[in-house]
């Protein structure tokens, strides 16, 4: 997934009311940017440190920038929430993600289950249909260890009961975790955060759902799926 125009960058002031960001810019303006995640954010976003911006020419927008990534000395991590599934979209198109080849149709925001939407379903007529649920991690407290969830989620649990449904009634199954920092070589659940997610996550594993993790390439210009890491159960 390539950035429309170059990233701006600048260091964050605070973060607020979950979808706010005060940022300094370089040429000492400050403006608030819309911050497009709603995780606790653990560990990314004390005051000072540089991130970077997108900027909307679209009139209609309330707030022009959006917050992107964060810069930290070792490391670069996607923090914007709606990128994901075009990454692993793109990735799944490009035959990246070796357990997601060979499907002729993919299709987004499919409805399914309980007043539900499926990230990205596959099809094709010589196999079963494939629901793919796509989850961003950039937690990460011990080295090299990214984790997910880093608050709690109700609908992500949710989101595991109804892939294991969809097993059950003898389709495929894919939880995919895409790990936006470039500090990270495997992949574990945060049961401490979310105890009932990590207990959901065991009982639709058991069930036959598949899952995997993906780390990213990133840059101020683009972020790429690249390779499958590790997932510790």
């Amino acid at each position: 997934m390539k950035f429309d125009k170059p990233l701006i960058p600048g260091r964050l002031l605070k973060r607020y009311k979950r979808f706010l960001a005060d940022v300094e810019l370089e040429d000492g303006q400050i403006i608030t940017a819309h911050c497009a995640n709603p995780g606790s954010m653990l560990g990314l976003k004390d005051p000072g440190m540089r991130v970077w911006l997108s900027r909307s020419d679209n009139p209609k927008r309330k707030l022009a920038y959006s917050w992107e990534l964060l810069e930290l000395e070792d490391a670069m991590i996607g923090i914007n929430t709606g990128h994901p599934n075009r990454i692993v979209e793109e990735a799944i198109l490009a035959g990246t993600i070796e357990e997601l080849k060979g499907y002729e149709i993919l299709r987004r925001e499919v409805k399914y289950g309980t007043n539900s939407r499926i990230d990205l379903l596959l099809q094709d007529d010589a196999k079963p249909d494939c629901y793919v649920e796509v989850k961003n991690a950039h937690l990460l407290r011990q080295q090299g260890l990214a984790e997910f969830p880093d608050s709690v989620t109700k609908r992500g649990a949710k989101h595991l009961d109804e892939l294991a449904a969809m097993v059950k009634a003898g389709k495929r199954a894919v939880m995919l975790y895409l790990i936006q920092r470039t500090d990270a070589n495997r992949f574990a659940l945060a049961a401490d955060i979310d105890p009932n997610y990590a207990e959901r996550f065991r009982l639709a594993h058991d069930q036959g759902v598949e899952a995997y993790a993906y780390l990213c390439e990133i840059t101020t210009s683009e972020i790429k799926l690249t390779n499958a890491v590790p997932i510790l159960l």
